[in-house]
């Protein structure tokens, strides 16, 4: 189901302060950790509950839409509102490594640095079934060349999916690129290696009630 767009969402993520809208990017961070980006985050429960669980990475949480940046900046309040989530953080703090990104992923060049970035992860992304449309799948060769660009030397990319034929492209892509395939597996929940400290995200949490089986990989530049 399509989302519904929010009425002057574009405006309203001008004036959040979790949200980065111009190319200082480092400015938005209090320190100078590591940066990790989700590229095509949705409503931003992965990379929320990342940047709480490693507080020594920043994370940036990148979508298109500015509706479905509102909603991930909704989620984050909500969760600073939780007493479970208060708990594990502790009651003096905040989370301070987190920021989103209202942008279109294939314009990354124009905010970031060449490889400034230690890890980008991409996940359950728009598998784009028809043939003609493959360009536009996030593990297409032109997005990987993109990833070479932005990250560092030796730094990872991790994809998961429900779709088995993207998973497939994505292999053969990745084998036909300058990244190294380190890992992969077609059945994350049921890999004790790989799914240890795994957190879920709305996606995946939905697809592996219904029974589908989540394939993951884990690449190197």
């Amino acid at each position: 189901m399509r989302l519904r767009h929010k009425k002057n969402a574009e405006s309203l993520i001008l004036d959040s302060p979790m949200i980065i809208n111009n190319q200082n990017v480092e400015s938005f961070f209090t320190c100078n950790f590591p940066l990790h980006l989700e590229l095509g985050m949705g409503k931003g429960r992965f990379i929320t509950k990342m940047a709480l669980k490693f507080p020594n990475i920043n994370f940036i949480g990148i979508e298109k839409s500015a509706t479905i940046v509102l909603k991930a900046v909704d989620l984050f309040n909500k969760l600073h509102t939780d007493s479970e989530f208060n708990n594990e953080l502790g009651e003096s703090q905040s989370i301070k490594n987190l920021k989103f990104m209202c942008k279109d992923i294939a314009n990354l060049k124009d905010t970031f640095l060449p490889h400034s970035i230690d890890k980008i992860y991409l996940n359950f992304s728009d598998p784009w079934p028809k043939k003609r449309h493959e360009s536009r799948r996030l593990t297409h060769h032109n997005f990987l060349s993109l990833y070479e660009y932005l990250l560092k030397k030796d730094s990872f990319l991790e994809f998961k999916t429900d779709n088995l034929l993207l998973f497939e492209f994505s292999l053969e892509e990745i084998k036909n690129s300058n990244f190294k395939l380190l890992e992969f597996t077609y059945d994350l929940h049921n890999d004790n290696k790989l799914n240890e400290g795994n957190i879920m995200t709305e996606y995946e949490e939905k697809f592996s009630k219904i029974g589908n089986k989540i394939c993951k990989l884990i690449a190197q530049i």
